[in-house]
């Protein structure tokens, strides 16, 4: 029989433990656009350095919801708290502090086409921090490293990089502000299946030893059961489901069973293929 994924925190299910205070709470998100509705009641809370992917069908508003959380798109209904500001209804002033405490990285990367790799990593920091004369490009040069780039990569422009040297230089920038929590839309969308894990292997980094919260939206089987914690699922505007990858692939669910279908046949023929 299935198992049907608690609606107990994983946090608190695996230790006993009461759960973390969260860094993100979606309270009954209502998403219309004219007639057609997205989301009808969305609600999950995500407490601190966990990677959590939300995943759904075509039309379930996964990236439309990122945009609601960070605060670009206001939805019809609910409300949503992040890292402690309610971010529909905060002042000017306490949005754009709350701004300095995340990272988003858009599915192209979003850079500055007219700027170098290392200007673009600049450009929060001229914005949002008071750095002393000196410490500038010190610090640019480290937020390049840590996304995986060589140190030469900062003088070029992004026309100049491959799509995963971009997506890297789009995670530079986003750690710009040193972030606690990052939001990634289909960050491994385009690339090769190895530089794609290389990818997967740098945001399992920067959840682990940076202490990170990391919110991907994503449809990459591979991602999924390599570094994701936990999996919300949208369907039919509402929450699916929310739990630990291996816990929503036993959902009784016909499109949960449809989704992850394609990784049980190549599991299957890897064993027939090693005759098992």
């Amino acid at each position: 029989m299935a198992a049907t994924p608690s609606s107990v925190a994983p946090a608190q299910r695996e230790t006993g433990r009461p759960a973390r205070p969260p860094v993100l709470e979606v309270e009954g998100i209502v998403t219309r656009f004219g007639r057609n509705t997205i989301h009808d009641g969305v609600s999950f809370s995500i407490t601190r350095g966990q990677v959590v992917a939300i995943i759904g069908g075509s039309g379930t508003g996964k990236s439309v919801l990122l945009r609601e959380i960070i605060g670009l798109l206001r939805p019809t209904a609910g409300s949503v708290r992040l890292l402690g500001t309610d971010i529909w209804s905060a002042s000017a002033e306490a949005l754009a502090a709350v701004r300095t405490r995340f990272g988003m990285m858009f599915q192209d990367g979003a850079l500055f086409s007219s700027l170098t790799v290392a200007q673009n990593v600049e450009t929060p920091l001229k914005e949002h921090a008071s750095l002393p004369p000196g410490l500038l490009d010190p610090l640019v040069r480290l937020r390049i490293a840590m996304a995986g780039l060589p140190p030469d990569a900062g003088a070029k422009m992004p026309s100049e990089l491959s799509g995963g040297m971009r997506k890297r230089a789009a995670i530079a920038r986003a750690l710009a502000l040193e972030p606690e929590v990052l939001f990634l839309d289909e960050p491994t969308s385009g690339l090769d299946p190895i530089t794609a894990r290389a990818f997967d292997a740098l945001l399992r980094v920067l959840c682990d030893d940076l202490g990170l919260t990391v919110v991907v939206v994503t449809h990459d089987l591979d991602s999924l059961l390599g570094i994701v914690d936990r999996l919300i699922v949208l369907a039919r505007g509402k929450v699916l489901a929310d739990a630990p990858v291996r816990e929503v692939m036993e959902l009784d669910d016909p499109w949960v069973q449809s989704y992850f279908s394609v990784r049980r046949m190549i599991n299957k023929e890897g064993e027939v293929a090693n005759g098992v």
